[in-house]
């Protein structure tokens, strides 16, 4: 596959997987009706943190695979994606908010162990990964407090 190609795929997989679960999980009645925390932001900010942090998290990826397809760096970066994947079905889909909390902690654990992980590698992928730890650390924080809130 070419290094272009590798790339498309990546950013479609994180893209693509992320609408698929985002589309099949939608935030309905349920989810207004929650006790938010003064600092919930307004549901219109989450399609394009997310639309960027999917580009950001593919190319991270496609940079990791090109490096080595066996690598630790390429399994912590499958198995997070998992856990992005799973968030949402277990906090919109099933209602499982505490369910919910440990799978985004867990997520960012390994956000934050694949920046460590390729940091000496390969810096720009690890340096991808800021903004996207950045934003799941709030969003554990926004889970954590709907829990405590509800």
């Amino acid at each position: 596959m070419s290094k272009a190609l590798t790339y498309v795929v990546f950013v479609a997989i994180a893209l693509g997987g992320g609408l698929a679960i985002g589309v099949n999980n939608l935030p309905e009645e349920w989810y207004q009706s929650l006790a938010k925390p003064p600092f919930n932001p307004p549901d219109w900010i989450f399609g394009p943190v997310w639309l960027t942090l999917y580009v950001l998290i593919g190319i991270a990826g496609a940079r990791t695979w090109l490096r080595g397809h066996l690598s630790v760096g390429m399994l912590i970066w499958a198995w997070q994606m998992v856990l992005n994947f799973l968030w949402s079905p277990f906090f919109f889909g099933l209602r499982m908010l505490s369910a919910s909390l440990v799978v985004i902690v867990l997520l960012l654990g390994l956000i934050l162990a694949f920046a460590a992980n390729r940091w000496n590698s390969d810096r720009t992928a690890a340096l991808l990964f800021v903004p996207y730890a950045a934003w799941v650390g709030f969003a554990t924080l926004l889970n954590a407090a709907i829990v405590y809130l509800n």
